[in-house]
C-alpha cells in the first residue's frame, strides 16, 4: 500500500490524508515518490513545467526516472505540492535548453525509439497505468506518460506552441494535447502535421473532447494517429493509425 501522510491546507486549514500515486517502472515494479511527512505542503500559484516532475528511484531495480510530482487539490480551490523526501531538485532541463522537461532519456542510438518489446525476462510489457484527468495539466501528464509507455524516453515541451492545446516533443515525434471541450477541427490536425513536416518528424494528436468527422477524415489522409483521452487518463485510439501505434508488437 502507498504511504499516507497528513496534509493541512494553509489556506483553509482543512486536514487531508494523502497517498502518493504509483507508476510502473520499466522492470514492472510499482514506484511511488517517498513523501516527507515532516515538511509543509507548498501552494502552487504559477506553473513551471520542469517543477512538475521529480526524480524517483525504483526500489526493485534501482532505475531512476522522472515522474509527476505529487499534488493535492483542496476543495477550497488551493493546489498543494506535496514534499518528497530526499528529492529537492526538480526535473532536469530539456536538451533543447528550454527548461521544459518531461520524464525520460534519449534512445541509445539517438533516434526515435520503436515501441518496446517484452523485457529480457520474457515477461509481457506492464499495462499502461493512467492518471485520472481532473485538470488540463492532468491531460498533458497522461499523454506524456502514454508516449513514454510507447517507448519515447526524451519527451519535453515542444519548441513551437500549437494554435490550441499543448505541444510535446520527442526525438522524431511531435504530439499535440488538446484539453479543451471543443472537438478538434481539420485545421488543428493540419497545423500539427505541417509543423511535424517542417521538423521531419512523425506526429500524434490527443484530444479530450474528440474530433469533428472531417478532422478524422483529414487525419487519415495525412497519416496522423488520433487518440481521445478519457477521464481515467487512458488514451483511446480513434483511427487505425492510432491502433497500430498503441499495439505493443507494432
Amino acid at each position: 500500500m502507498p504511504e499516507s501522510v497528513p496534509v493541512r491546507c494553509p489556506a483553509c486549514r482543512r486536514l487531508h490524508r494523502y497517498s502518493a500515486p504509483s507508476y510502473p517502472c520499466g522492470c514492472g515494479a510499482p514506484v511511488s515518490p517517498p513523501l516527507d511527512p515532516g515538511a509543509a505542503p507548498v501552494v502552487v500559484t504559477d506553473r513551471v513545467w520542469e517543477q512538475d516532475w521529480i526524480a524517483v528511484r525504483c526500489g526493485s531495480c534501482g532505475r531512476r526516472d522522472q515522474w509527476p510530482r505529487p499534488e493535492l487539490g483542496c476543495p477550497c480551490g488551493t493546489s498543494l505540492r506535496i514534499p518528497v523526501a530526499g528529492e529537492g531538485a526538480p526535473a532536469d532541463s530539456g536538451a533543447d535548453g528550454t527548461g521544459a522537461a518531461v520524464p525520460g532519456r534519449a534512445g541509445a542510438d539517438g533516434g526515435a525509439p520503436a515501441p518496446p518489446g517484452p523485457p529480457p525476462s520474457g515477461a509481457p510489457r506492464p499495462a499502461f497505468q493512467p492518471v485520472t484527468i481532473r485538470t488540463a495539466r492532468d491531460a498533458v501528464t497522461a499523454a506524456a506518460l502514454y508516449l513514454r509507455w510507447l517507448g519515447y524516453q526524451d519527451i519535453r515541451r515542444a519548441d513551437q506552441r500549437p494554435p490550441s492545446g499543448i505541444g510535446l516533443a520527442a526525438r522524431g515525434l511531435l504530439a499535440q494535447v488538446d484539453p479543451t471541450v471543443r472537438p478538434a477541427s481539420p485545421r488543428d490536425v493540419e497545423c500539427l502535421w505541417l509543423t511535424a513536416m517542417t521538423e521531419s518528424a512523425d506526429c500524434v494528436y490527443f484530444s479530450l473532447a474528440g474530433y469533428a468527422e472531417d478532422a478524422r477524415d483529414r487525419a487519415d489522409a495525412l497519416g496522423v494517429p488520433l487518440f481521445v483521452l478519457d477521464l481515467t487518463g487512458t488514451p483511446q485510439p480513434v483511427n487505425g493509425l492510432a491502433d497500430e501505434l498503441g499495439t505493443p508488437d507494432a
